[in-house]
């Protein structure tokens, strides 16, 4: 007899397959090969996906999703006073807003498709934390059948989502709102899978999540680019910038520079995990600004800052310090990880990136390589030096704390676990991009042809003054377009 859980996800699937099956046969009755040939392939729409994922959703939350104890924390006011400080709603509010605001606004540095950078980022978080919540409970909260949540549980969905957002910015604006819904799906299950192996299996520490988030999501999405490529998008004149778009893409920067802190510590295990992990972030942020300014300036003929590198490598330091937060490098090992992953960062988006569309052919948008995916190794590394390290002298009776395996396990070989949960979320991230691009490369998705690329207007009503001022180049930047009528 299926329990309710395993009944509810094949309920799931067989709706999403014959969902698909029935567009499909709607619009192709006769003769399938020829319908494809000659009048184009069926697009499944947005709208009756929505319904059927929301319905979907619902039903799998009733089904199998109960409230934890720490629902009821208001009974422990006055009884138990520790336990309601531990609550962590604090870290849950900055990491949701670094997830709805900080993630939308830096990918809106693209001028003609603002309006989906945001738009599809509230849409992509917002169903992603609901799937998260379900795939992560199944691995992770399940007690007779039930998934039980609270507020770490509704952190680590919004952490499954930022996987997705990463993703998100290595296709930004070469994909349908169909292909984003099928790419949230197929890849917060496979993230829930690697986060499962890596931390319950392996038992290997990333409180930060530069390896299970940053470098997974990164190299999960540039494995969809490369499948994804096209051509027909090398030089698209619409893939650029103008002023304000750039400061608009800086308020993310900001929002997400400002609350880091509280992205590493958020599920810390203990106080002192917490404390230092603030800390080492802090620190770790403040080297990486001021490496990625210095080396910008240094990598320009005329010793101009370039706004592309203070917008994303400037973050690279929070992504690095992430694996290793929690551990007792002191503040100086905070920045030197910060100094390593700015200058990484920085020269990755003056020369990889290139690189990367000229001869491996992956087109990655937003520079997800050079702000999550090497900063996440960096971090990765970071982790294994320092469980290699890890001893009574520097963590006292809290080794067992950090580490809860180092019972059973000596320094060496939980840096090897470490190492092992590196390797196995970089060739899971690939092969699952791999696998998740051929699939919604499919094209009943609807991806948008070459010219409707970075282009809001394919997707949104655009009023029709968008577009004043995109043609103005880098020394007109603070100028204004006068209408002549007014």
């Amino acid at each position: 007899m299926p329990t309710p859980l395993q009944f509810s996800v094949a309920l799931t699937a067989v709706e999403i397959a014959v969902y698909i099956s029935v567009r499909c046969a709607y619009f192709i009755p006769e003769n399938i090969w020829c319908r494809l040939m000659r009048h184009g392939v069926p697009r499944v729409c947005i709208r009756k996906l929505l319904k059927l994922v929301t319905k979907s959703t619902v039903r799998r939350f009733q089904l199998l999703v109960h409230l934890g104890p720490s629902y009821r924390f208001v009974f422990w006011l006055g009884v138990n006073r520790n336990r309601v400080r531990r609550i962590p709603a604090p870290s849950f509010q900055d990491v949701h807003v670094m997830i709805f605001v900080g993630f939308g606004f830096l990918m809106t540095f693209l001028k003609r498709y603002g309006f989906s950078s945001v738009g599809f980022n509230l849409l992509i978080a917002a169903f992603g934390l609901q799937w998260g919540a379900l795939m992560q409970g199944f691995l992770h909260h399940l007690h007779d059948g039930k998934i039980k949540i609270g507020i770490t549980s509704m952190i680590n969905g919004d952490f499954s989502t930022a996987t997705v957002l990463i993703t998100f910015g290595a296709i930004l604006g070469k994909t349908s709102p169909v292909q984003l819904l099928i790419l949230t799906v197929l890849e917060i299950t496979i993230f829930a899978a690697n986060e499962f192996l890596v931390g319950e299996v392996l038992k290997a520490k990333d409180v930060g999540a530069s390896m299970t988030i940053h470098a997974f999501g990164a190299y999960f999405g540039l494995a969809v680019s490369r499948v994804l490529y096209r051509s027909g998008l090398k030089d698209h004149e619409k893939e650029g910038s103008v002023y304000h778009s750039d400061i608009f893409a800086m308020i993310g920067t900001i929002f997400l520079w400002m609350f880091w802190p509280s992205f590493n510590s958020a599920i810390a295990p203990t106080s002192d995990g917490q404390y230092r992990a603030v800390i080492n972030t802090y620190y770790s942020l403040a080297a990486c600004v001021l490496t990625a300014y210095a080396l910008s300036s240094l990598l320009d003929k005329k010793g101009k800052l370039d706004m592309v590198h203070i917008q994303n490598a400037t973050l690279a330091g929070g992504v690095a310090a992430g694996t290793t937060a929690d551990m007792m490098i002191y503040p100086y090992g905070g920045l030197l990880i910060g100094f390593v992953a700015g200058i990484i960062s920085t020269l990755g988006f003056k020369y990889l990136t290139p690189i990367l569309a000229s001869k491996l052919k992956i087109h990655d948008t937003c520079g997800v390589h050079n702000l999550h995916g090497m900063p996440g190794i960096i971090g990765g590394l970071a982790g294994i030096v320092g469980a290699a390290m890890s001893s009574t002298v520097l963590y006292g009776n809290g080794l067992s704390n950090t580490f809860p395996e180092r019972p059973k396990r000596t320094a060496i070989q939980q840096a090897g676990f470490q190492a092992a949960g590196l390797g196995a979320t970089l060739v899971v991230a690939i092969v699952g991009g791999a696998i998740t691009g051929f699939i919604i490369s499919l094209p009943i998705w609807g991806q948008p042809p070459d010219q409707n690329c970075f282009d809001d207007q394919i997707y949104w009503e655009v009023p029709d003054a968008e577009d004043d001022g995109e043609q103005l180049n880098s020394s007109e930047h603070g100028k204004y377009k006068i209408n002549p009528e007014v």
